[in-house]
């Protein structure tokens, strides 16, 4: 199969289109090109989104801990309401 082989060694003369095409399809390239797929830390992003906090409104860092308990708990309650059906 195609995706489990290296391609065939790139022309000298190749332009900078064709370098990064050859390096997309080794298997190097493959690997760096598919962490792109990944979503990095979506539940935050959930929460801002969805739950809409995008801000904390309490000051110093055990009363910013403490709304964001809360705000942890609203999602996980949430999260399960949708999941109970």
């Amino acid at each position: 199969m195609a995706r489990f082989t290296e391609p065939p060694p790139l022309k000298e003369d190749a332009t900078e289109m064709e370098k990064m095409r050859h390096l997309l399809l080794t298997m190097a390239g493959r690997a760096l090109y598919a962490k792109r797929k990944c979503t990095v830390e979506p539940v935050f992003g959930i929460i801002k989104a969805i739950l809409g906090f995008r801000q904390f409104s309490l000051r110093g860092l055990e009363n910013v801990g403490d709304e964001f308990d809360l705000v942890a708990m609203a999602w996980n309650l949430k999260r399960m309401f949708v999941l109970a059906g």
